[in-house]
C-alpha cells in the first residue's frame, strides 16, 4: 500500500501513475515496468538505445492474452467446434481488434507522451500486449485473466457483433479464387526500414497480374489491406 501511495502522490511519474489508475482500476507498484511498456523500440531516446524498450513485455503478453482469450470463449461458447474457436480468437487478438481496444481505453494518451510524435495504430496494439505482460508480472494469471475479462472484453467489445463479422478479406479472396478456378498469390515487392522498424509492401497477384498493393509494418496486416483492396476493385464484395 506505501508503495502504491508514493507512486500516486510522491514520484517523478506519478502523472503516468495518475493515468494507468484511470485505465486499470490499481495504481501499480512497479511503475517503471509499466512505463516501459509504453517505450516503442523506434523512439530515438537514451532508454531505448539501450535497449529498455517494450517488445519482451509485448511477447509476454501476446502469449498472456492469447491463452486467456481461449479459455474465455472455451467457456462461453462450450457446443462451439475449434474451427469457430479459432476464428474467433483470431478476431479478438489479432492487430486491428488490439488497436482499436487501446485506443478505446486511452491507452492513446499515455503512449503520446513518449512516442516523440511518431505515434502509428500498430503502437498502440504493441502498448496493449505490453501492458498485458507488465499486468501478469506484477499480479499474476489470475488477476490478469480478471482485468482483461472484466475491464476489457466486457467492457470493450461486442463479442456478438465479431460472431458475424468477416473481415478476413485474405481468406474472401482466396475462397473466390477457389470458386472460380482462378489463381491468387501474394508477392512481397518490397521490404524497408521506417522509423527504425520493417515495414512490408505485398502485392496481390489474381491470374498472374497484380490487382492492388499495400504496406504495413506487419507483413500479414499488408496482405489484407492489399486484399481488401483487391476485393474492392474486383467488385467481389464491400469490403472497404
Amino acid at each position: 500500500m506505501i508503495k502504491e501511495v508514493y507512486n500516486y502522490y510522491l514520484s517523478p511519474d506519478k502523472s503516468l501513475a495518475k493515468k494507468l489508475r484511470s485505465v486499470l482500476g490499481y495504481t501499480p507498484r512497479n511503475l517503471s515496468l509499466y512505463k516501459l511498456a509504453f517505450y516503442h523500440k523506434s523512439m530515438n531516446d537514451a532508454q531505448t538505445q539501450n535497449n529498455q524498450h517494450n517488445e519482451r513485455l509485448e511477447y509476454l503478453g501476446d502469449a498472456i492474452l492469447s491463452t486467456i482469450v481461449a479459455e474465455y470463449l472455451f467457456k462461453k461458447y462450450p457446443t462451439r467446434d475449434e474451427g469457430f474457436l479459432t476464428k474467433m480468437r483470431s478476431k479478438l487478438v489479432k492487430r486491428k481488434t488490439l488497436n482499436s481496444l487501446a485506443n478505446d481505453m486511452g491507452l492513446d494518451i499515455i503512449l503520446s507522451a513518449y512516442s516523440q510524435g511518431r505515434m502509428s495504430k500498430s503502437m498502440l496494439g504493441n502498448a496493449f500486449e505490453a501492458l498485458i505482460g507488465a499486468i501478469y508480472l506484477e499480479r499474476g494469471f489470475r488477476g490478469t485473466k480478471d482485468y482483461v475479462i472484466n475491464e476489457v472484453l466486457l467492457k470493450h467489445l461486442d463479442i456478438h457483433e465479431l460472431e458475424i463479422l468477416d473481415d478476413n478479406f485474405k481468406s474472401q479472396l482466396l475462397e473466390w479464387g477457389q470458386k472460380n478456378g482462378i489463381n491468387v498469390d501474394y508477392r512481397l515487392v518490397s521490404k524497408y526500414k521506417q522509423d527504425k522498424r520493417d515495414r512490408f509492401k505485398v502485392a496481390v497477384m489474381v491470374g498472374g497480374d497484380e490487382v492492388s498493393n499495400a504496406d504495413d509494418f506487419n507483413k500479414k496486416a499488408a496482405e489484407q489491406l492489399a486484399s481488401s483492396r483487391a476485393l474492392q476493385k474486383l467488385n467481389i464484395s464491400n469490403a472497404v
